[in-house]
């Protein structure tokens, strides 16, 4: 249950960027909004974990601030501006690829052997994202292209954060890492905005975008973070993966009944695709 909870609450992160989106705001605002009022309750994580614990050395802090930036900054980033252009569905679908860049990247820097199986799940799907990529292209047009790639990019950031992650996770631990990192990437994020628009602003966006980014930043990010860790200890990554199956799905079913996203038959037709060539992926892996 927690699983589940947890990846029904983080597929709603998407139906919530898009729901901004029809206010007038662009993502670096609306990324900024998400992770100021997320800031505390990352550091708060990361007060509670490191409680007792040795300090940080120099190299784990380098380490934080690389995996911050990587798999919470800018895969986040790329994420809300891929938003900008393609629907909620064919993004969730995109990121659910995610263990197919790990292993695509452990292949590439160690050199990391593919099952027969796991190929299998790949190439299933891989079918499913073109099968509702170009059905999105042939509705929205070129814009989709653009959008697909940065939501690309964003999954294979965040692949980079995990596949470096390891080490640092058993020196660290994961609630300790997750905390210290996502208020790194917070900081980012504020950073970016002070870059680029009038910091006095900040503020000066209609107030449903206000409150839209309230439940983005504990409904949709720090509530699913913690649940899904509570769903670790007690069943295990393995199964709290499968868990995970149900976020697609739940993307999906909230944008067609809340953003009003069109559900076709190629749409369910990608997203079984998708979703089976994941499951024989996983299962092939352990």
């Amino acid at each position: 249950m927690l699983a589940v909870t947890g990846a029904i609450a983080f597929s709603g992160k998407a139906i919530i960027v898009k729901l901004a989106y029809r206010y007038g705001v662009d993502a670096v605002t609306v990324i900024m909004l998400r992770m100021l009022f997320a800031l505390p309750i990352f550091a708060a994580m990361a007060w509670w974990a490191s409680r007792g614990r040795a300090p940080l050395s120099l190299r784990d802090w380098l380490g934080v601030v690389g995996l911050g930036f990587s798999g919470y900054y800018l895969s986040s980033f790329l994420d809300f501006v891929g938003l900008q252009y393609i629907s909620a569905s064919l993004e969730r679908l995109i990121l659910y690829l995610n263990p197919t860049f790990v292993m695509l990247l452990a292949w590439l820097l160690y050199r990391k052997r593919f099952a027969r199986l796991q190929l299998a799940g790949m190439a299933l799907s891989y079918c499913g994202v073109v099968l509702v990529f170009a059905h999105e292209v042939q509705l929205a047009g070129a814009q989709t292209t653009l959008g697909a790639a940065l939501i690309f990019a964003s999954a294979v950031s965040y692949a980079v954060y995990l596949v470096y992650s390891g080490q640092l996770v058993k020196r660290l631990g994961s609630l300790r890492l997750v905390g210290l990192a996502t208020s790194v990437a917070c900081l980012f994020c504020l950073a970016q905005y002070a870059l680029l628009r009038p910091v006095g602003t900040a503020f000066d966006v209609p107030p449903p975008v206000i409150w839209l980014s309230v439940l983005n930043a504990t409904l949709c990010t720090a509530i699913p973070v913690l649940l899904v860790m509570m769903a670790i200890e007690r069943i295990g990554p393995a199964l709290s993966a499968q868990s995970g199956m149900v976020g697609p799905l739940a993307t999906i079913m909230m944008g067609v009944l809340v953003l009003g996203e069109p559900f076709t038959a190629w749409i369910a037709a990608g997203t079984v695709l998708v979703i089976a060539g994941i499951f024989v992926f996983s299962r092939a892996s352990r």
